[in-house]
């Protein structure tokens, strides 16, 4: 049978405990799930702000539909740009203190766009080896030469960039790293980016709205000023509470990105009620010190509590902490018994991070309250001496 060979393969995921499992959750999203009847204290999502089910954001979606419906109806460059994503659009250039922004439906979609439209046969990519799998899908549409350097590593990319004598350069980056939780070393990149007349691409899905000043991102976290080389991507479907994504830039490459990036030109618009309630998350974020100083206060409570353990923690400032198990049946077990615990934290194994590094991805959120850090602390503690 044609499925044979397929379900084959489904059975070696299954046998080496690489299978993944789809759960249909009956409470929105939020620090309390529900799984088949079941209540759990969620560690799962990437809701870093807690605005996916805040009532401002609701009440400004609902606001949307009436006034705008629901669906855009074409793409952005046929009729589907509606007032709600260009006033977005605006208004993302100005919180990032960029030029321009161009919206996209999801941050797949952008980096997706991104990459082919900037480089492609005769150019190279130097990308950073734990780039997200966008990222790196990214490089392989594009055709261009693809240079992975070793994570974090200036001085091996700098040896990569000086080598090169490709036509266009692009150093492509996460700024913060989606499993392991660190961030990019984004002064040096610049730098290396200027000294050897190369574009900057920065993936910053997990750092808008969290870090930087009113939570602008990691480009204001490390005080980058404006630069013509520096393009960045942040998604709008974590801290923002939404969905969707955007580029910032300057001018010339939105312009250039509009015309060519064909994740762009080639989908309908995402909905105007989603622009709506976006508009209303970038005033929760620049107003949101409070929720930021509550998580960083959550990160230190979890690293101090499994401090003592057997239990490694990357070294994470930052909301994700990668809770390092190496073997993926162990890593499934411990995932395992903190659900039956109550606890959902997720297990991250091969291919989404290297082999023999499987861990529990422990994704905090200020909506989260210390006593359900101080549960997870405590059941991890215990399965620790298991």
């Amino acid at each position: 049978m044609i499925c044979d060979e397929l379900q084959g393969e489904l059975d070696a995921l299954q046998r080496d405990g690489l299978k993944r499992i789809r759960r249909t959750l009956e409470l929105p999203c939020g620090p309390l799930a529900r799984v088949d009847g079941r209540s759990l204290i969620s560690f799962c999502s990437n809701d870093y702000l807690g605005l996916a089910n805040d009532p401002a954001l609701v009440a400004a979606a609902c606001a949307g539909a009436r006034n705008w419906g629901v669906g855009s109806g074409a793409s952005h460059l046929v009729s589907g740009h509606l007032g709600p994503h260009a006033v977005l659009e605006e208004q993302l250039a100005t919180f990032t203190g960029f030029d321009r922004c161009l919206l996209f439906s999801t941050g797949y979609m952008a980096n997706l766009g991104i990459v082919p439209a900037l480089v492609g046969r005769g150019d190279a990519v130097f990308a950073d080896r734990l780039n997200h799998a966008s990222l790196i899908d990214a490089v392989q549409l594009s055709r261009a030469d693809s240079q992975r350097y070793p994570h974090a590593d200036l001085a091996a990319l700098e040896r990569l960039l000086a080598a090169s004598t490709a036509r266009r350069r692009l150093i492509l980056t996460d700024a913060v790293f989606s499993m392991d939780g660190d961030l990019a070393p984004l002064p040096g990149l610049l730098m290396l980016a200027e000294r050897y007349d190369a574009w900057l691409v920065v993936d910053d899905a997990h750092g808008f709205g969290v870090l930087g000043a009113q939570g602008r991102g990691s480009i204001s976290h490390f005080g980058l000023p404006a630069n013509p080389r520096l393009i960045c991507m942040g998604t709008l479907g974590k801290a923002a509470g939404a969905a969707g994504a955007f580029v910032a830039a300057n001018a010339t490459v939105i312009e250039w990105l509009a015309q060519r990036a064909r994740s762009y030109v080639f989908t309908t618009a995402g909905s105007p009620l989603i622009a709506c309630a976006l508009a209303t998350s970038l005033e929760l974020i620049a107003a949101g010190d409070a929720r930021r100083a509550h998580l960083r206060q959550l990160v230190a409570q979890l690293r101090d509590g499994l401090a003592d353990t057997r239990w490694r923690l990357l070294a994470s400032p930052t909301a994700i902490q990668p809770v390092i198990v190496g073997d993926n049946h162990a890593t499934v077990r411990l995932a395992a018994a903190l659900y039956e615990r109550g606890l959902w934290v997720p297990a991250i194994r091969p291919p989404t991070v290297p082999n023999g590094t499987a861990r529990l991805r422990v994704s905090l959120s200020a909506a989260h309250g210390e006593a359900q850090v101080a549960e997870l602390v405590s059941a991890l503690r215990e399965l620790a001496c298991a």
